[in-house]
């Protein structure tokens, strides 16, 4: 008699919702280099990209026309997640891409139910493991990033030290705190990362002080500055840790995923 063995379920390591209601504060940035650095440090990454812009998905190479399934499938229950992963020109770093369409599910899911839960469910049905799953979120407050919220153990926030840089913080915060209280219990932040980040300007460096008096231990010590090969690196299709990587902007992305691997206790953090 033959016996048949089940396969092990998929094992998903840390799952992090990169979100900042704030358009333009290095959020996609942010989830591309890390992803790509913490895949160099031979970590397997999954991103899902579930913003209607879709520069994740471009900042990877991935043009518009090799978008077969999406994050819009998946959240409108057509398509399962792991049919629409996608590898990416890095090596155990793959992808869900975003289309313009996904704009439509802020309203499509009003009647869905269940609609909160979306992502979530669909990463219970995942049949492939992974040690980060990274999610891009939209520059809102809407039920996309609602539903990362939702899915995710913990936020990572990006933040542009300018003038309003507190009150967003304050904004997002307490999205946080009431998703935790109404639907995940497990939710935490994770850090804030200072993104776009000019020594020179006083501006900065007092909400830089601030934004460190304010939360403590949970800003990261890693900076990334302003570098114009950071900027670049999108239009070429490509992770600025290939487009340049011995650019000040790459050397601090690398120096993020070794703070990241260190917080969470695992050796062989990258230094």
């Amino acid at each position: 008699m033959r016996v048949i063995v089940n396969p092990e379920p998929a094992r998903l390591g840390r799952l992090v919702a990169i979100a900042n209601q704030k358009g333009g504060v290095g959020k996609t940035t942010t989830a591309i280099n890390l992803g790509t650095a913490l895949a160099a440090c031979g970590k397997s990454v999954l991103l899902i990209d579930i913003d209607p812009q879709g520069n994740a998905s471009t900042g990877l190479g991935v043009q518009h026309d090799e978008r077969r399934l999406t994050s819009y499938d998946v959240l409108m229950g057509a398509a399962t997640l792991t049919d629409a992963i996608m590898p990416t020109q890095i090596p155990t770093f793959d992808l869900v891409p975003s289309v313009v369409d996904l704009s439509a599910a802020e309203v499509e899911l009003v009647e869905k139910r269940r609609r909160e839960f979306r992502l979530k469910d669909a990463l219970a049905t995942l049949d492939r493991s992974y040690d980060y799953v990274l999610i891009d979120c939209p520059p809102s407050l809407g039920l996309l990033t609602v539903n990362a919220l939702v899915a995710a153990q913990r936020v990572l926030v990006p933040l542009q030290c300018e003038f309003f840089a507190l009150e967003g913080l304050s904004l997002l915060l307490r999205t946080v705190e009431r998703v935790r209280r109404t639907f995940n219990s497990m939710l935490d932040v994770e850090g804030v990362l200072l993104t776009m980040f000019d020594r020179r300007n006083n501006l900065a460096q007092q909400v830089a002080t601030d934004v460190r008096s304010f939360l403590g231990r949970r800003v990261y010590e890693t900076v990334i500055p302003r570098n114009i090969r950071v900027s670049e690196a999108p239009s070429h299709g490509m992770p600025v840790l290939l487009y340049d990587f011995r650019c000040p902007g790459a050397q601090a992305y690398v120096q993020l995923a070794g703070e990241v691997l260190r917080r969470e206790g695992i050796a062989g953090a990258a230094s």
